[in-house]
């Protein structure tokens, strides 16, 4: 950290209070986030490799959901290690680069995740209400094109709330901030600089993360009027099935990240970060359970993938 920016923010580190000051829950949610880590980093990166291996599931669908798998993996590495450090080393100091580096990837690798869901939405409401032009609409260019523009305008979006972070100034010589990561929303409460810019800005990004969320709305509404009207029951269920995985997945993290950040910063408690570490953990961690066990292609891929590994070992 130079000289002049500390001098220019006021602050060279932060201080991150965690979850709870208790020795012993400490210890435990230490092991609880260290099993959750490595569970979420292999069931994803399997589902990533049984993607990549097998033809069969070269499809669009699948397409995103690897992609979903790898920012599912770099979300939780860019918090979990972090955390499981600083209770190694008994400090939660975080420098001031390392805090806005944080929060750069947690506001990017969040946004591809709602863009991403948002992307399998559209998929699955083409397929099933129109699924004779499914092909002609949903091609290959088109996949890597929207995954192009979700990956560079989401670190874009996040490139800017950083630099704006960075033009604020701290009060006090160590700021402590109420959770486990650099959250921007806890950032701009501490600063005794002027946020109006940050706070106009976050509010931008909250209806631009609410818009993927009410585009699946719509798309699930449109597909649930195009199911009901399938005459058979063995037709109706196989298309409700299509989309059961990725609805679970987006209930689950719409679910809490929506009741955290749809209120005013003021309003930020211990419950909120009980479903902080919902999103951000959690539901990292089942995505992958979910897209397996629900999904007959995908579960005999990944018995494949696990049998030829241990076939080789």
């Amino acid at each position: 950290m130079s000289k002049g920016r500390e001098n220019e923010t006021g602050v060279s580190e932060f201080l991150l209070l965690g979850i709870t000051n208790d020795p012993q829950q400490q210890q435990i949610l230490f092991w609880a986030f260290l099993c959750m880590y490595l569970v979420t980093v292999a069931g994803n990166t399997l589902i990533f490799l049984a993607i990549s291996s097998d033809p069969h599931l070269h499809t669009p669908m699948y397409f995103f959901l690897a992609n979903l798998s790898f920012v599912d993996v770099c979300f939780t590495t860019n918090l979990i290690p972090r955390l499981l450090a600083s209770h190694v080393a008994g400090t939660g100091t975080i420098s001031y680069t390392h805090c806005l580096t944080q929060m750069y990837f947690l506001i990017s690798f969040a946004n591809v995740d709602t863009f991403l869901l948002a992307a399998m939405a559209l998929d699955r409401f083409v397929a099933i209400c129109y699924p004779l032009q499914y092909h002609a609409i949903i091609t290959h260019k088109l996949c890597m094109g929207l995954a192009a523009i979700v990956w560079i305008g989401s670190g874009l979006i996040s490139l800017v709330h950083t630099l704006l972070m960075s033009r604020l100034t701290f009060c006090t010589s160590i700021p402590e901030i109420s959770h486990f990561y650099c959250d921007a929303y806890l950032l701009m409460k501490l600063a005794c600089s002027d946020t109006r810019v940050n706070q106009y800005v976050f509010l931008g990004a909250v209806v631009l993360f609410v818009a993927p969320c009410i585009l699946i709305v719509v798309s699930y509404v449109r597909i649930t009027v195009a199911v009901f009207q399938i005459p058979s029951a063995k037709g109706r269920h196989k298309a409700f099935s299509t989309c059961s995985s990725h609805l679970s997945v987006v209930i689950l993290f719409y679910g809490t990240v929506l009741g955290i950040y749809i209120r005013p910063p003021d309003s930020f408690s211990t419950q909120d970060t009980v479903a902080t570490i919902m999103y951000t953990v959690v539901t990292p961690m089942l995505n992958p359970f979910i897209y397996s066990l629900r999904n007959k292609d995908m579960k005999e891929t990944v018995t494949r993938l696990l049998n030829r590994g241990s076939k080789s070992s």
